[in-house]
């Protein structure tokens, strides 16, 4: 059965991992408690349980599209002044070498340069969300680099090479945020972060998908797009889960509102 793609909000560092009566930190306020619920219920929704995940994080960028090809990678701590504990977090899920195989297959087969990787740890961007989405870490997952030149057009193309996996049993998740601009918080931020917020869902839900590609692609133009997304890196696996949706309709399966921003999730199919 074909699965879907998705891209997910993957909170602020390990957000959903802190203490939340502990009144120094930020994130661990309640308000990330609805994209936790979201995320916990991801698998069950699916049409049946994925044979392997492809994720793609808005934390790791590479000169070319590179998949990782471990075995059992281990977890890259790259957040930063967060309790002791957040650091011994674990999330021992299987890499995916055979997936990451055939992922370089079809990129090269598409006319693009594709890379290997067996060393880097999944970095928060995977281990965050999945260990809240896959307790049970069960699930064989291989993780692919974003291109470090950022061009929307290059991961929707990216997306597109990708699709066949899909129908194989596959789930492309891209993960990242909707908004992130971190030097922005509370009552300031609201405002534009919904106009931005309503411009992309506006974007990224037209019915046609050509038109749909083209729009997405041409973020930059929204409204407060810049404000949204001072660089772009959370932004692009968006463009890999549209690219590798093709025709299907997407939906916003999730909206809540952290730290003042609007953050949206998507399902495609």
């Amino acid at each position: 059965m074909k699965q879907p793609t998705f891209f997910l909000p993957h909170g602020g560092g390990p957000c959903f991992f802190m203490d939340p009566t502990d009144p120094q930190h930020p994130h661990s306020d309640a308000m990330w408690q609805p994209m936790q619920d979201y995320l916990a219920g991801l698998i069950a929704d699916l049409p049946e349980r994925p044979k392997a995940i492809l994720l793609i994080s808005g934390h790791w960028e590479a000169p070319v599209f590179t998949v990782h090809d471990g075995a059992q990678p281990p977890l890259l701590f790259d957040y930063f002044g967060f309790p002791p504990h957040t650091y011994q977090l674990r999330w021992d899920a299987p890499g995916g070498p055979q997936l990451a195989d055939r992922v370089v297959g079809l990129l090269e087969q598409a006319g693009l340069a594709a890379g290997r990787e067996s060393e880097r740890g999944w970095d928060h961007g995977v281990f965050i969300p999945m260990k809240v989405a896959l307790p049970a870490a069960d699930i064989p997952l291989a993780q692919l680099s974003l291109r470090s030149d950022l061009d929307p057009a290059a991961h929707i193309a990216l997306g597109r090479a990708l699709a066949p996996l899909r129908e194989e049993g596959v789930l492309i998740v891209g993960s990242g945020m909707s908004f992130h601009n971190l030097r922005v918080r509370g009552a300031a931020a609201t405002m534009p972060a919904q106009q931005w917020d309503d411009a992309l869902h506006d974007a990224v839900t037209d019915p046609d998908s050509d038109r749909r590609a083209a729009r997405v692609a041409a973020w930059a133009d929204l409204p407060h797009a810049r404000f949204a997304h001072p660089r772009e890196e959370h932004l692009l696996p968006l463009m890999v889960a549209l690219g590798a949706a093709g025709g299907d309709i997407a939906t916003r399966d999730h909206r809540s509102i952290v730290l003042g921003w609007v953050v949206s999730g998507y399902r495609f199919g």
